[in-house]
């Protein structure tokens, strides 16, 4: 496969412009235009932020990819699918709130908000995955396999379970029904190494299905009612909790691109992603920490693995922000450093996995020519 092109800036304006119309030069540039997009769907694929949180990207930015599809002839549809944990965006009322409340509905955005997988995440559609090893069907939200074109734009940060959420995450995971995110997740569920636990209770505060009890005086994981999503591996700070399958995060990595394959195969995709406020963990939790390295660009390519190569690059080759988990980790003699700054936000996570997995089985290539505009 030939290397892929991605297209960069960086967040400079001078007087006279504005960051908005530096990104619609960008997708222009990365030759969005080339897309036929006359009178056809096109979902935008994009993360609403869970009420609380303030890294997710900001409506403004939708609503100029949006404005560039209308352009075009298109007819664009903001769109996520409901998540798996009990947070407020579990079902399509909830999730419609949370969006709004973010500042994402038709007078912000110029487009509609459509929750792809229904009122209780149950719409989808059973995709066929070309090249599977773990899913040889993924379930998909339904309007966005309804679509014609999708577009990814994603706020590119730092994930516990991950390592980095990207436009593969944005895809594979984002796309998943509530069904979907469950076969994506169960390959391995977290425990409890009791003589680490400083009962602090972080990690019950954290998790989405009341899965963590204390009955013992020390943290207890109810495997049945755990979904796997490694969020209280995430949040605990004691390295208490870790999953027993050494392999569960690569799993994820792995089923999660080949989810990402069923939603772009055979139609015209688009990939946008913002380096920006590069939060350690998730846009799903209801908070955010600082970010671990500083702000550096916009990046859009083609090739959505191509284009997390390249942010995931230019994350590695950023210095630490000080006031940072990162940084603190780095500062602790006591914390193992790797040198990978996403491995040294949460050890257990997992990146590199996705994109060779991804790469792989023909989604794209990591090999990648990177072109500033």
């Amino acid at each position: 496969m030939e290397k892929a092109t991605v297209y960069y800036t960086d967040f400079r304006v001078h007087a006279g412009t504005n960051l908005q119309e530096k990104l619609e030069k960008l997708i222009k540039a990365a030759g969005i235009g080339q897309i036929d997009m006359d009178g056809k769907f096109v979902a935008i694929k994009i993360h609403f932020g869970e009420p609380g949180n303030l890294a997710f990207l900001r409506p403004n930015w939708a609503k100029t990819v949006a404005d560039v599809v209308k352009s075009q002839g298109g007819l664009p549809f903001l769109t996520d699918c409901n998540t798996l944990y009990p947070g407020r965006r579990k079902n399509a009322l909830e999730h419609l709130g949370a969006a709004q409340e973010n500042g994402f509905w038709p007078m912000t955005t110029g487009c509609q908000v459509i929750i792809a997988d229904g009122l209780r995440g149950t719409d989808d559609i059973e995709v066929p995955v070309p090249n599977a090893e773990y899913c040889p069907t993924a379930k998909i939200g339904r309007a966005i396999m309804d679509a014609d074109i999708v577009i990814s734009l994603n706020h590119f940060k730092g994930h516990e379970s991950t390592g980095f959420g990207g436009a593969l995450k944005n895809l594979g995971m984002g796309c998943g029904s509530r069904a979907g995110k469950m076969e994506q997740h169960k390959s391995g569920k977290p425990v409890v190494q009791p003589g680490l636990c400083r009962n602090c209770k972080q990690c019950a505060k954290e998790c989405g299905s009341d899965a963590i009890h204390y009955d013992t005086g020390k943290a207890v994981i109810d495997q049945d009612l755990c979904k796997g999503c490694g969020r209280c591996i995430g949040r605990c700070n004691f390295d208490a909790i870790y999953a027993p399958d050494d392999n569960a995060n690569a799993l994820l990595d792995c089923k999660m691109a080949e989810y990402a394959m069923a939603v772009c195969h055979g139609r015209p995709n688009f990939h946008i992603s913002l380096v920006v406020d590069v939060s350690p963990f998730c846009d799903c939790h209801g908070e955010n920490d600082a970010p671990i390295v500083p702000d550096i660009g916009m990046f859009a390519s083609f090739d959505p693995v191509a284009l997390d190569r390249a942010c995931a690059d230019a994350v590695l080759a950023a210095q630490p922000l000080p006031d940072s988990l990162l940084g603190e980790h780095r500062a602790d003699k006591n914390f193992t450093c790797c040198g990978d700054n996403f491995i040294d936000v949460t050890p257990a996570a997992t990146w590199r996995e996705c994109l060779d997995h991804a790469e792989k089985i023909g989604l794209g290539t990591q090999d990648y020519v990177l072109k500033k505009v």
